[in-house]
């Protein structure tokens, strides 16, 4: 028996519901929406004139711009709430536009303008101002509707709200993909920025506490050596040769430091001999695949290292693991780094494994981090950093060289 399907089976079910005689609650939620755009538009209307009118008289004056940028911040807010009294009366689901970027350097008066540049204020007092005549138009058109037009309201409500849904999206959505990105890449500038500090904390720390309390204690014993090198030659040799060792261990930390900043077999041999290297201190063993025709840039290959570099460390200290894998290859646009092992799982964001950090150093620069790690194993994460050539900037730019060309 094949069952038939109605027109109503096949409506969009995000859509409102069809108007009919007797209404439902969506389209007393228009009717209220169209009712309530006359005190809105009339508050909105006022603010958004007196503001901008004020702030472009002003203008000459030293207060003038701060009077402007302030009003179209209020304008910012008017939106918000247009924007909230649609998503409950009219369905209308629409993202909060970026913050204003914040300007490096420039001073108040760079701060000033770029406030003053505000698309989405100016949007707002545009959506403002143009709206009052068609609040009163859906004001008195339902209003009279209601008590003399009955059997049509429904369809009246429904063609205006329709109205006032395409004006919310066309004014009050942010802009195009631009906006939603500067306030993605405000947040991820700061985790650059705290991970840089962090690293430079570290370093400073390491080289006090390691190489430079060792070299102070070496310098130390020396001079006691010079001192006993005529009176006592013996005791001066074994201070000698206690110094030798002691030179020997600061070396070695120097070159673990440096390993740590940026890997010399990174920046002479590329990501297979790094990673075959990183892997190779590995409590288990790891087998690594390398699928790549040419070097990412710099940026690009180092953060790959580390990343590569911190998940081994993860699988030796938490994974209980017999084998692992790392493999690396380039698809499209995009470079991609998989780390497998065959350890207990449960692996997670918040599992305080550092994979917090991992994920929020690869979204600065536009990278992607998943975990699968269930509980028993295995796991699998996947990191996807944008691909560079070497050689380009972030623009995709070539860079000249030192002789003002550019690098081949």
């Amino acid at each position: 028996m094949t069952a038939s399907v109605t027109p109503q089976d096949q409506r969009d079910p995000g859509a409102p519901p069809p108007v009919g005689l007797a209404y439902p609650g969506a389209t007393w939620k228009e009717f209220a929406h169209l009712l309530a755009n006359l005190p809105a538009t009339l508050i909105g209307f006022v603010y958004s004139v007196v503001f901008v009118s004020l702030g472009a008289a002003l203008a000459v004056t030293v207060i003038g711009l701060p009077v402007l940028v302030l009003g179209l911040r209020g304008a910012r807010l008017l939106g918000r709430a247009e924007r909230g009294r649609a998503r409950r009366l009219l369905g209308v689901r629409i993202e909060e536009p970026s913050r204003i970027p914040r300007r490096e350097g420039g001073g108040v008066l760079g701060r000033l303008w770029d406030g003053v540049k505000d698309p989405v204020g100016w949007r707002a007092a545009l959506y403002s101002v143009i709206r009052l005549p068609w609040g009163v138009v859906t004001f008195t058109v339902s209003l009279v509707s209601f008590f003399a037009l009955w059997p049509v309201l429904g369809h009246l409500v429904r063609g205006m709200a329709n109205v006032d849904r395409a004006m919310v999206r066309g004014l009050l959505s942010p802009s195009d993909e631009l906006e939603r990105r500067i306030a993605e890449l405000e947040s991820g500038r700061g985790v650059v920025v705290d991970t840089a500090a962090a690293d430079l904390r570290r370093i400073e720390r390491d080289l006090h506490d390691g190489a430079q309390a060792r070299l102070v204690a070496l310098a130390m014993g020396l001079g006691l050596a010079k001192e006993k090198v005529l009176e006592d030659p013996e005791a001066a040799a074994l201070m000698v040769e206690e110094a030798h060792g002691e030179v020997k261990l600061a070396l070695q930390e120097l070159r673990d430091l440096a390993r740590g900043i940026h890997p010399a077999v990174l920046t002479d041999r590329g990501l297979d001999a790094a990673l075959s290297a990183v892997s190779a201190r590995c409590t288990v063993p790891v087998r690594v695949e390398v699928d790549l025709r040419q070097r990412p840039a710099e940026a690009i290959e180092g953060i790959a290292y580390f990343t590569v570099s911190e998940l081994l460390q993860n699988v030796s200290k938490h994974s209980g693991a017999r084998s692992a894998a790392v493999e690396v290859w380039r698809a499209g646009d995009r470079l991609l780094l998989q780390v497998h092992d065959d350890g207990h799982g449960g692996a997670s964001l918040d599992g305080g494994t550092g994979m917090a950090g991992l994920a929020e150093r690869l979204g600065a620069v536009d990278g992607l981090f998943v975990i699968d790690s269930p509980r028993g194993g295995p796991t699998t994460i996947t990191a996807e950093l944008p691909w560079r050539d070497r050689g380009e900037d972030r623009a995709g730019r070539r860079v000249p060289d030192r002789r003002g060309g550019a690098k081949p």
